[in-house]
């Protein structure tokens, strides 16, 4: 586990580079405020919105997530917990008053760029 990546995968990097190009300007693998040893892949602080990357295996996503097939229960109670833990930052965000996006690895850049663009001039233009 400690080979993989936390930050900078291929599908974060490539939606920064699409927000990027959109002229948004945010914070990288950022701490979340208020919530300890949690963060954003990508935080636009003034809009308040957190944006999150999951990757399919880490976050056992329905469509692609896959199972080891040594120590299966380990892994099963693994990812329940990743997968709570993402609620649970999800719940504390918006109760503070964030809006929280997550996209899957998989999700397309230009969908994931065009919804996180719309709720951030949104949140900003008010």
């Amino acid at each position: 586990m400690a080979a993989q990546r936390r930050r900078d995968t291929r599908p974060e990097i490539e939606l920064r580079r699409e927000l990027h190009r959109r002229g948004l300007r945010f914070r990288v693998d950022h701490p979340l405020p208020g919530i300890p040893r949690r963060r954003a892949d990508i935080l636009f602080p003034r809009a308040r919105l957190a944006v999150f990357v999951d990757g399919c295996f880490w976050h056992d996503c329905p469509v692609h997530g896959t199972r080891p097939k040594v120590r299966v229960q380990w892994w099963v109670e693994k990812l329940r917990r990743n997968v709570e833990r993402d609620r649970d930052t999800d719940r504390r965000l918006v109760e503070a008053g964030w809006s929280v996006l997550r996209f899957w690895e998989h999700d397309a850049v230009s969908r994931a760029a065009d919804e996180v663009e719309a709720v951030y001039r949104s949140r900003v233009e008010k």
